[in-house]
């Protein structure tokens, strides 16, 4: 494999209700499979609950029980894994996606855009702060379902990112307009972008069909698993190929300047 080629896996999965011990045992056995075939694994939103809104039942500080199970296993299987889990810091409860390297190290972001319709505004503290995660000469950007919706909170400012990637319990109700931001957020900030659903359906009877991929800065498909299959799939990224396209369709050089509040 050449330097700065990252081979990423979507894996997507049921996700059996509030039951970590069960989603876990699952993980693992998905895991021992992709030792020394790829570099990073890419989970779906709440891997372990499923978008459960009892944050003050299910929730857990980051030395808790899936976080150093995460770090345990990226070490044994020397493979990054990123998804989100439903955390708890001081008195707030967190959406909180995360980023485990085999070397030890973690990043964490705390989704910003929490999805009213669903009550997650009531169970849960929205983040405020957007973490480029630095792995294997990539620059990642992790970000979490609903700010999905969200483009100026997506923006690649000067390129500083070169891999976008959403983690998501996205219903299968809305699954087109999935499809159609994932490739518009890749087109508009020319760059790879990986999204990663569920399937199945939750304790409410809300059905998944997942919709799992990997897109390039162009917005073709690389890799996809089929709807409503238990299964992952591997693509590998090259870095060189990105930055060539960068230079020969700079976009990014005349996009507009703007502020967050």
């Amino acid at each position: 494999m050449l330097l700065n080629d990252l081979r990423i896996t979507i894996i997507q999965t049921e996700i059996i209700w509030e039951n970590k011990q069960e989603n876990l045992r699952s993980l693992r056995s998905k895991l021992e499979k992709l030792c020394g075939e790829t570099d990073l694994v890419v989970l779906p939103e709440m891997f372990s609950t499923g978008f459960s809104m009892r944050s003050d039942v299910l929730s857990e500080s980051i030395t808790g029980m899936t976080i150093t199970t995460l770090q345990q296993w990226a070490s044994e299987f020397n493979l990054a894994i990123a998804g989100s889990y439903i955390a708890c810091e001081n008195t707030s409860y967190f959406n909180r996606a995360f980023f485990i390297t085999p070397e030890d190290d973690s990043v964490f972001y705390d989704k910003r855009h929490l999805f009213r319709m669903g009550g997650e505004t009531e169970a849960f503290a929205a983040g405020d702060k957007k973490s480029i995660i630095h792995y294997r000469g990539w620059n990642i950007c992790l970000l979490v379902c609903y700010d999905i919706r969200f483009p100026v909170w997506s923006r690649n400012v000067n390129n500083e990112y070169d891999l976008l990637i959403y983690v998501a319990n996205w219903p299968a109700g809305r699954r087109s307009v999935w499809d159609i931001l994932l490739k518009a957020r890749a087109i508009e900030n020319a760059c790879y972008v990986c999204g990663v659903n569920r399937i199945g359906k939750d304790a409410f009877n809300i059905d998944y069909n997942g919709g799992s991929v990997v897109v390039s800065a162009r917005g073709d498909v690389i890799v996809q698993v089929p709807d409503n299959e238990d299964h992952f799939a591997t693509a590998k990224l090259n870095l060189k190929n990105l930055h060539l396209f960068r230079e020969k369709f700079p976009t990014w050089k005349d996009a507009d300047s703007f502020h967050i509040d």
